[in-house]
C-alpha cells in the first residue's frame, strides 16, 4: 500500500536519493529544501506523486505551516523523516559562539520543531512512523567533529525520549545512524572553523584515518529506508553501513569497563 513520505533536506544526499526511492515505488513525497529550485527535476519526472515545499527547518513556525500544507494537500502524513542537517569541522576550542549555535540550531532545534508539528497529525490519524536521521557520531564520539556529536547526541536523546511518549498512539520512532557516507556532508555542506595551528597534527590524522573501505555507498541506502519504512515494529537504532555496529561494541566496552573500575568510588557517591 503507498504511503505518504514526508522529508526534510530532499535537495541532495541520502534525502535526495530517498526521495525518489520512494516515488519510483509509487509512493507520495512530501520533498521540502530551504531551494526548492533543486527539486524540479522530480516534479517534472513524478507529477502529482510529489509536493515540494520550501521549508528552512529554523524556523518553527514555517514547520508547522509545512506539515499543515502536506496533510491538507496528500491527506495524510504517514512517514516524517528528519533528515535536514549539515557537519561543522572545528574542534572545541576552535568552534565560535555563532557556529556552535548555528549547529545546534539546524541539527537539534529544527528536528525538534518538525517532529512536534507532525505529532498531533499522526496521534489523529492513529499511526505514524518519525524517522530521524542521527549518526554513528551520536552514540560514539570522533575528534575534530565536537558541536556535530553533541548534536547527534541530543538527537538521540530526544528521540529515544519520544519513542516512549507515542508508542501508545500507534507512532513509531525510528533512529538511523549512517556511517561515514560518500555524500557532500562533509565538502559543500559543510562549516569549517577558522583554524589554530596547534591542531594541524590532530587534523592531519583525523582525515587521514578515513579508508575508502569505510565510506559508504549513499545509493545503498535506498534499499535500506524502504525495509525501515514497510516494518511493522519498525527498530527504535539501526545502524547504516558496516562501521558502526563493531565500533560501537568497542566503544561500548571501553565504557562499561571504566565504570567497573570505579565502582566503589561510585557507590560511596550514593551515601
Amino acid at each position: 500500500m503507498a504511503k505518504t513520505i514526508f522529508i526534510t533536506g530532499a535537495s541532495r544526499g541520502f534525502g535526495r536519493i530517498w526521495a525518489e526511492a520512494f516515488l519510483k515505488r509509487g509512493d507520495k513525497v512530501v520533498a521540502t529544501a530551504r531551494n526548492t529550485d533543486t527539486l524540479k527535476e522530480l516534479s517534472q519526472k513524478y507529477g502529482n506523486a510529489i509536493l515540494t515545499l520550501p521549508l528552512d527547518v529554523n524556523d518553527r513556525e514555517q514547520c508547522f505551516a509545512v506539515i499543515k500544507k502536506a496533510k491538507q494537500h496528500f491527506g495524510s502524513i504517514d512517514v516524517v523523516i528528519n533528515n535536514a542537517g549539515y557537519g561543522l569541522f572545528g574542534t572545541i576550542e576552535e568552534t565560535s559562539e555563532k557556529e556552535a549555535r548555528d549547529q545546534i540550531e539546524t541539527n537539534v532545534f529544527g528536528l525538534l520543531w518538525v517532529t512536534q508539528a507532525a505529532i498531533p497529525v499522526m496521534r489523529e490519524q492513529g499511526k505514524g512512523h518519525i524517522i530521524q536521521v542521527s549518526s554513528v557520531l551520536g552514540v560514539a564520539t570522533l575528534p575534530v567533529l565536537g558541536l556535530y556529536n553533541a548534536s547527534k547526541w541530543a538527537v538521540e536523546a530526544i528521540s529515544e525520549t519520544l519513542a516512549t511518549e507515542v508508542k501508545d498512539f500507534g507512532i513509531h520512532v525510528s533512529i538511523v545512524e549512517p556511517n561515514a557516507f560518500s555524500t557532500d556532508w562533509s565538502g559543500a555542506s559543510a562549516v569549517h572553523s577558522e583554524p589554530i595551528k596547534l591542531y594541524d597534527d590532530l587534523k592531519k590524522a583525523f582525515f587521514a584515518g578515513f579508508e575508502e573501505s569505510t565510506i559508504g555507498k549513499p545509493e545503498a541506502t535506498a534499499e535500506a529506508i524502504l525495509r525501515i519504512v514497510d516494518q511493522a515494529n519498525p527498530p527504535l537504532r539501526v545502524f547504516f553501513g558496516k562501521v558502526g555496529l563493531p565500533w560501537v561494541k568497542q566503544v561500548y566496552a571501553s565504557r562499561v569497563e571504566t565504570w567497573e573500575q570505579w565502582k566503589e568510588v561510585a557507590d560511596a557517591a550514593h551515601g
